[in-house]
């Protein structure tokens, strides 16, 4: 993998991380269902308008958007909204990568390797540890709610896989167009049309700039931005080499909630948070183990790349006779 590459990668695992910081600026001025609504009717506009419907089964875009969008994002601003703090919501939300490796195996049958398997175990004791601080804080139910967009994320990525799409990106856009509605239902029912209204009654004015702005960074940078190179690099390179440079997003994201607001995390919140990159990066890991011998082929054939659906840019040797 390039320098160049590289720098991009960390790149994005940066705008990532500021994304929680615009999270925690729009959330000063809009409740957090109706924020998740604006977010994606944003982008879900010049998504119908300009970018061609990726070529899958309804109901696996219908999925990645329940999960990946409705699930992720609700559970998270709301737990943001009920005091999580900024920075470690963005270590929390990590905890998608061992409830997809774990739901995988449990749903679609897939092999996980033993050394994945501690990952989780490592990874799930950090979380336990940041879960034991925020209880000591009277902040467990946020934590809650933050862990359970982990989740709802995790559904997400198992319907992405089966959605086997031809471009990854097109697929991200389109599941946008899925959120808004349910979002906007769930705002009226849950906030109401008084606290809807009064919410943008007062967002023209210059005190909502912040929120704008942060609303603006989500859709525009966070996701057109950062999701575009992220899969320009995964259809150059392995999903393993490019997939944990997203370790940098949590590292990034309690850094700047540090600068920027002030926050501290308790030395219990630190250790269970390299715990879980740790987890998280060894569940990561490539396999070392050596191929199965093949057996020859009867006739010369040339080797080529053949991309796997699963890994866009990876590839296993096929012959082409």
């Amino acid at each position: 993998m390039p320098i160049r590459h590289r720098l991009l990668a960390a790149l994005v695992a940066v705008l990532w991380g500021l994304n929680f910081l615009a999270i925690h600026a729009s959330l000063a001025q809009f409740p957090p269902f109706l924020l998740v609504a604006l977010r994606f009717a944003l982008i879900a506009v010049p998504t119908v308008l300009f970018v061609p419907r990726p070529r899958v089964r309804l109901r696996w875009l219908i999925g990645y958007g329940l999960g990946f969008g409705v699930a992720q994002f609700s559970f998270l601003y709301w737990g943001m909204a009920a005091g999580m703090p900024t920075g470690l919501a963005s270590l929390v939300l990590q905890s998608s990568a061992p409830f997809t490796l774990a739901l995988g195996a449990v749903l679609l049958r897939e092999r996980v390797r033993a050394g994945q398997w501690v990952g989780i175990a490592i990874a799930i004791t950090g979380m336990l540890l940041v879960g034991a601080s925020r209880a000591q804080a009277a902040d467990f139910w946020p934590f809650v709610l933050v862990l359970a967009g982990g989740l709802g994320w995790a559904f997400g990525n198992l319907a992405s896989r089966r959605a086997e799409p031809d471009n990854a990106l097109h697929l991200t856009l389109w599941m946008s167009v899925v959120v808004p509605v349910p979002m906007l239902a769930l705002s009226l029912l849950v906030e109401g049309p008084q606290q809807i209204g009064a919410a943008l009654a007062t967002s023209f004015s210059a005190a909502a700039l912040p929120a704008w702005a942060g609303l603006a960074y989500t859709c525009v940078i966070g996701t057109a931005v950062g999701s575009g190179i992220w899969t320009w690099l995964l259809a150059r390179h392995p999903a393993g080499v490019v997939a944990p440079f997203s370790l940098l997003v949590p590292v990034v994201g309690l850094a700047t909630a540090a600068l920027v607001l002030g926050e501290r995390p308790t030395g219990l919140e630190l250790a269970g948070a390299l715990i879980v990159v740790a987890g998280v990066l060894i569940g990561a890991r490539r396999s070392t183990a050596s191929p199965a011998p093949v057996a020859p082929s009867p006739a010369p054939c040339a080797v080529v790349d053949a991309p796997l659906l699963t890994s866009p840019g990876g590839g296993v040797p096929r012959a082409q006779c």
